[in-house]
């Protein structure tokens, strides 16, 4: 009697590139590349294992280079030379990838390899462009930060119109094409979901629940001061979503409306000088007209300048927010690793 054939031979065929990045998990790196191997062992398409070292101060890189020639793997180590946090070192790995398919995931162990194939096979037989991670049984602390997240992830959800529950799981599969056309900075990696409806559709964005664990070595980079960078970047994809390609209309929306505002105000008190001669040198209208016809200039001013910007981010480049050392050849062979 034949075996049953792994679930991933029935799909469509693609390469998969799986996204890490590390910072001073120096203790976690080899049972990451073991987990992943294990995973993966029967995955009946070519995929690579990307870790990206983000500047760590402790022998996670070396430990990488190690884990990689002894499971034999084609793991690859994008190196950056200093530490420029966990979303610019999650888009060097995705812009170093070379796969159809990209996963993310974090290296501290709490994400588990086996559900890449299931995420990566709804991604592929729904037609979806993206499919995140949902933490079901999230193993972290209560008050600091299974609260927070709920309250967060609700937030994002309301303002950006992406209906997830588990913005922060880290676990999400892409199509390449779709994730490579935006840029991540900031703490954007929180936001990529709502990031990608800027340029594809709510509904080809799911969700899957998937097994979380307790962290068991190293130690969390999570603090309250990123709790404070999350809600000035969700202010910002709020206003990227919303404005993206036209931002002189919110600037010179609220522009328009205060020298309007401020030329009736001005205007009736031109009427109350010259046509009841009375004075109007003391009035706080006076200071209120004048202050609201300049900021609404000022506002207008703005989104013209901004819309300069828009134009030139369109018609221009992307600059890279990382610096990257030259990479390493980890593995006897130089192409993918190939299904057994």
């Amino acid at each position: 009697m034949n075996a049953a054939p792994h679930p991933s031979s029935l799909l469509p065929s693609h390469r998969l590139s799986i996204v890490v990045p590390l910072y001073n998990e120096e203790d976690n790196v080899a049972p990451l590349v073991k987990r992943v191997h294990e995973a993966l062992t029967d995955y009946g398409y070519p995929w690579e294992l990307l870790l990206v070292d983000d500047g760590s101060s402790d022998c996670t890189a070396e430990r990488a280079a190690q884990a990689a020639r002894e499971y034999g793997t084609h793991v690859r180590l994008v190196e950056l030379t200093r530490n420029f946090k966990q979303t610019a070192a999650m888009q060097a790995g995705v812009d170093a990838s070379r796969g159809d398919v990209i996963v993310t995931m974090d290296g501290d162990l709490q994400n588990d390899p086996i559900d890449i194939p299931r995420l990566v096979g709804r991604l592929l037989n729904e037609d979806l462009d993206l499919v995140a991670g949902w933490r079901q049984n999230r193993q972290d602390g209560l008050l600091l930060r299974k609260v927070p997240s709920k309250i967060a992830n609700r937030l994002i959800a309301r303002l950006t119109g992406v209906r997830l529950t588990d913005y922060g799981c880290s676990l999400k599969a892409f199509r390449a094409t779709v994730i490579k056309s935006v840029r991540l900075y900031g703490e954007m990696h929180r936001f990529i979901p709502a990031w990608l409806a800027t340029v594809t559709t709510p509904r080809r964005i799911a969700q899957e629940p998937v097994t979380h664990h307790a962290r068991v070595a190293g130690e969390s980079k999570y603090g309250i001061s990123r709790t404070f960078r999350v809600i000035l970047d969700l202010v910002a994809v709020y206003f990227f979503m919303r404005f993206r390609a036209r931002p002189g209309h919110f600037f010179g929306g609220i522009g328009l409306l205060l020298t309007s505002l401020s030329s009736l105000v001005l205007g009736w008190l031109a009427w109350v000088k010259f046509g009841l001669g009375e004075d109007i040198g003391s009035r706080p209208l006076l200071l209120l007209g004048v202050g609201g016809m300049i900021a609404g200039v000022h506002f207008i001013t703005t989104g013209v300048l901004a819309e300069i910007m828009a134009r030139i981010y369109f018609e221009s480049g992307n600059a890279q927010l990382y610096l990257a050392r030259p990479e390493r050849q980890l593995a006897d062979n130089e192409g993918w690793r190939k299904p057994v």
